[in-house]
């Protein structure tokens, strides 16, 4: 402004001292010379001065930027960047007093460049300004609210309404949360604690031990143990062996390979299988094609590859032989049932009677059937099943029932069975196990009938 001044009175003083001249040509050709002369000089001072403005006015970031003052502005009229920024300093100058002062706090660095976008169109200018300070929150916040007080830039009415005031510190708290988050995922390893060590090592030992035994995952021992554990699949296998018990052998599915026969024949064989329906259909299965001797349940609803030591100890702790499960007829195997028979036939042929026994009768209908038939006092059929639920038939059967045959091996649990329910008669193939013989129970064979 001052500049502008000092070239207008410059102009001024000009058209005075030539006006003197204007009577004659040649003094008016010099005047019209040099009032071009002065107008280009004015117009280049007017440029420099502006450049002049705008670099005293040029502000550098402040490295301790806490807020930005972010405002938006109108002006009736078209309105340069300069204009904006000079209406901003002249308008606050001396409104907030020395300590708010824009061009002190500038010099101090405590108020970054003022940052103006404006545009005109139609006759009418908008724009935003942004204006970064290191002041404290109160103090910024008043320096906001002063430029709300601006009014005109150059001759046109303008208003300014301040939009927020930005925590320059929160936004870069976000950034520095996101890209922690990113490094947590990318960059850093998840503690690993000693419990996790040792399992993880366990692991890796329980891998280099695992081994197949003619193409079925087993523990090392299997072929050199004289007793091994069947169990469904290789995940079974690996938990027995974290609990260090190397003679398990898996089936793989309900498909069982001939291998598992051929163990059963010179191998004391335990069926340790899943609580659930799969477990039920794979130790069927095991009863028919193998001589399994004992029989190990995980608890209902639990696969042994879930099970912890304790709760596996204590399943084949509790094993029981197959015999007390009801599966006799399908433990015995192919060629010992085969010798059975022929037993029976040779014994029947060389053995003549001339009123046949009911007993017998019925054992030779129930031949190789693995059937059981519960016998009333005149000895007719009272009701018939297999010799897998005999058990809980027993304990089922009517009061009229004094006799039972079947097609298998006499029990213990059989014989005390029967004595709770004042059977007379117990016939089966052969007496297995039996300790306690009770006096008022009859148990009878094929030679003793």
């Amino acid at each position: 402004m001052y500049i502008s001044r000092k070239l207008d009175s410059l102009k001024f003083y000009c058209y005075l001292i030539c006006s003197t001249f204007i009577f004659y040509p040649h003094h008016i050709y010099i005047w019209k010379n040099s009032v071009a002369k002065i107008d280009g000089a004015m117009a280049k001072l007017k440029d420099k001065g502006a450049e002049t403005f705008e670099e005293k006015n040029k502000m550098h970031d402040v490295d301790t930027t806490k807020y930005v003052i972010h405002a938006n502005i109108t002006a009736e009229g078209f309105v340069e960047k300069s204009d904006v920024v000079g209406a901003i300093f002249g308008q606050t100058e001396g409104l907030l007093g020395e300590e708010l002062d824009l061009r002190d706090l500038q010099k101090s660095s405590r108020i970054g460049r003022i940052e103006v976008n404006v545009e005109s169109k139609g006759g009418k200018s908008s724009g935003e300004i942004l204006i970064p300070s290191g002041l404290d929150k109160v103090e910024t916040a008043i320096l906001a609210a002063s430029l709300e007080t601006i009014d005109r830039v150059g001759p046109c009415i303008a208003k300014v309404a301040v939009t927020k005031v930005e925590d320059i510190r929160a936004t870069k708290r976000r950034k520095i949360i996101e890209r922690a988050k990113k490094l947590m995922q990318e960059s850093i390893e998840k503690g690993i604690d000693s419990e996790v060590m040792l399992s993880e090592v366990k692991q890796a030992v329980r891998m280099e031990e695992i081994t197949y035994y003619k193409g079925l995952p087993a523990g090392p021992n299997v072929e050199s143990s004289d007793a091994i554990l069947v169990v469904e699949g290789r995940a079974d296998v690996l938990n027995l062996l974290k609990y260090g018990i190397k003679n398990a052998i898996a089936v793989e599915g309900t498909n069982i390979s001939p291998v598992i026969n051929k163990l059963s024949k010179r191998k004391t064989v335990t069926a340790f299988v899943d609580g659930d329906r799969g477990g039920d259909l794979i130790l069927k299965e095991l009863l028919q094609v193998a001589d399994i001797d004992y029989i190990a349940l995980a608890p209902e609803g639990r696969s042994v590859e879930d099970m912890t030591y304790k709760e596996i100890m204590k399943a084949l702790h509790n094993k029981t032989p197959v015999e007390q499960e009801g599966y006799v007829g399908e433990k015995k195997e192919q060629e010992q049932e085969q010798q059975r028979v022929i037993q029976r036939k040779k014994t029947k042929e060389e053995k003549e009677e001339k009123a046949p026994n009911p007993f017998k009768i019925h054992l030779e209908e129930l031949e190789g059937t693995f059937k059981a038939r519960l016998l009333d006092k005149e000895k007719n059929i009272l009701k018939e099943t297999t010799v897998r639920d005999l058990a809980k038939e027993l304990k089922d059967a009517h009061e009229n029932a004094k006799s039972v045959v079947f097609d298998g091996v006499i029990t213990q649990r059989i014989v005390d069975i029967a004595k709770e329910k004042d059977l007379e008669y117990v016939v089966g193939i052969k007496i297995g196990d039996v300790v306690k013989m009770p006096t008022s129970l009859k148990i009878l064979t094929p030679d003793s009938a």
